[in-house]
């Protein structure tokens, strides 16, 4: 009987781990992402890399993080267009289709978001996830 315990135990630690390595929770700073995520909006992130991120979802990425800046550098944003989908004419680069190993990402409110029409091509070593939820009641 205690082994059939400390197998299930040993089961969910082991569970509880390996969703701990696939699964964060990021705090949204700033307006760049209204009216879908307000800041101080926390989301439930999958980690995950380029080649099952799909245009329109939502995303989180690490950039050059500024002085004082209240993120770290993580970005939560919209995928624009990932590799092979043509470039938004918006977004100013040189290319008319995005190439491999690369995303654009855009904020829902324009006017105040640091995005890629600032920042231009996001290489894939930059993306940490997509955003599965949002954590909590508003």
């Amino acid at each position: 009987m205690i082994w059939a315990v400390l197998a299930v135990v040993g089961a969910v630690v082991a569970w509880a781990v390996v969703q701990r390595r696939r699964l964060l929770v990021v705090t949204v700073h700033g307006v760049s992402m209204e009216p879908t995520y307000r800041s101080g909006d926390r989301l439930l992130v999958r980690r995950s890399r380029l080649e099952r991120v799909r245009t329109g979802q939502v995303v989180v990425v690490q950039v050059e993080k500024a002085p004082g800046d209240p993120t770290g550098g993580r970005l939560v944003k919209r995928a624009a267009a990932v590799p092979g989908d043509p470039v938004p004419a918006h977004i100013p680069v040189a290319d008319s289709v995005v190439p491999q190993g690369r995303l654009l990402v855009l904020g829902d409110n324009p006017a105040r978001s640091n995005d890629s029409r600032r920042l231009g091509y996001i290489p894939a070593e930059a993306l940490i996830g997509v955003v599965l939820r949002p954590m909590g009641e508003r």
